[in-house]
């Protein structure tokens, strides 16, 4: 069970010393201006290579009417790049000492993104995973390299987490063994159960001893993986348009979907960062949690580009299914980002059940746009265009209201 004490405040400062290798020791909770280096931007960046790999395959399956196969198969792969992103990220927030050695092994974690990158196609295809489980040890086991520095720079309980992690780690990446060999039917069940066994390694080490990971750093490293994911779908929508009007010249039919698709991860955008979450990152409990919770986040904003190409392709005729299939592919995913985003973020910061409903009957309205037909993903963007608008409108509304009475008094 994951604790729900506060966090201790942990060491103050950054790791003294300018040498290149130092003492991989915690850093502090406290630390002002706290950011992101550029190394973890570097980090970003190469992730979103292989996320884009993973929206190419997705499109591609729903397009030749595979969407049930082509999802599973996002989903396993997804899960691979945020676990092993969102692994880094924690220990980054907690450890970061930017000596050679720790950029050494932070390049060699991006490579294995690289390598997975380069093994999507044939997990989609073939469903053959041998690169995709070959990009994922060398970045896990650069991230056990990482844990066993940190375990000797430390002692006591820091120690013993810092030991449980690698363990776990080591454990779990033999059971990935699985995907190899066992026949195809039993992998997706195998999947999800290393994934729950995965899941669990974080509560299980950190049992006794909290790392010293950074709220407001943390909140700062998925807020910018959140950009730079919809920045990657508003690419691929655009690629695909532009195809759409060289190749078929049907500029008119593609507005709609166009402008429809922006408003959406415009809205995206604008919901996500309507307020600061760092403040509610308190306790392991609900940090993990909400960490856990951006699996649906990242992957329903990557699906969301997918989805926009998808519906351009049917659009110009490219791609074998219905409109309210191609429609289904972009609204379905909106409406699970924004009723995840609520659950995980928006409702704690929501005063009154007009201001709670907000995002859940977006989500609602959204799907509802399905079956619109060719104006399905404009009317969408439309909808989550106007819950901004709403929620903006909610928010002033008590702010107003107290104004409005203290002159009166």
């Amino acid at each position: 069970m994951i604790s729900s004490a506060p966090l201790p405040p942990g060491p103050s400062g950054a790791p003294g010393g300018r040498g290149p290798l130092r003492r991989l020791r915690a850093r502090g909770r406290d630390e002002e201006h706290r950011t992101a280096s550029p190394l973890e931007l570097f980090f970003d960046l190469c992730f979103v290579v292989a996320v884009a790999q993973a929206g190419v395959q997705l499109v591609h399956a729903v397009a030749e009417g595979h969407a049930g196969e082509g999802i599973v198969d996002y989903a396993m792969v997804f899960f691979a790049l945020w676990w092993a992103w969102m692994n880094f990220t924690w220990f980054a927030s907690a450890y970061d000492n930017d000596d050679v050695l720790y950029r050494v092994v932070t390049l060699v974690q991006i490579a294995g993104v690289l390598v997975l990158a380069a093994g999507v196609s044939q997990a989609f295809e073939e469903h053959e995973y041998l690169l995709v489980w070959l990009g994922y040890v060398i970045m896990r086991l650069a991230l056990v390299a990482q844990w066993l520095r940190a375990a000797r720079s430390s002692e006591g309980p820091e120690r013993a987490t810092a030991l449980r992690y690698a363990g776990g780690v080591l454990l779990c990446q033999v059971g990935w063994l699985g995907l190899l060999f066992l026949p195809e039917g039993a992998r997706p069940w195998w999947f999800l159960a290393m994934a729950l066994l995965e899941m669990c390694v974080p509560p299980f080490a950190e049992r006794g001893y909290s790392t010293a990971w950074h709220p407001r750093h943390i909140a700062e490293r998925y807020g910018l993986f959140t950009i730079i994911v919809l920045g990657e779908t508003i690419a691929a929508a655009t690629v695909a348009v532009k195809s759409g009007v060289d190749e078929n010249d049907a500029l008119g039919e593609l507005l709609p979907i166009a402008a429809g698709g922006l408003l959406i991860i415009f809205a995206a955008w604008w919901l996500y960062f309507v307020v600061p979450v760092h403040g509610h990152l308190r306790s392991n409990r609900q940090a993990f949690l909400w960490g856990y919770g951006h699996y649906l986040v990242f992957a329903s904003a990557a699906a969301i580009g997918a989805g926009l190409e998808v519906a351009v392709e049917q659009t110009v005729g490219k791609a074998h299914l219905s409109t309210l299939a191609a429609s289904a592919a972009v609204t379905l995913p909106t409406a699970l980002y924004l009723l995840t985003l609520w659950a995980l973020q928006s409702r704690h910061f929501k005063v009154g059940i007009t201001q709670q409903l907000v995002l859940p009957a977006t989500a609602l309205l959204v799907i509802c746009c399905t079956f619109l037909g060719d104006w399905a993903v404009f009317t969408a963007g439309v909808v989550c265009a106007l819950s901004v608008v709403a929620g903006e409108t909610l928010a002033t509304r008590p702010a107003r209201i107290r104004a409005a009475s203290g002159r009166a008094a």
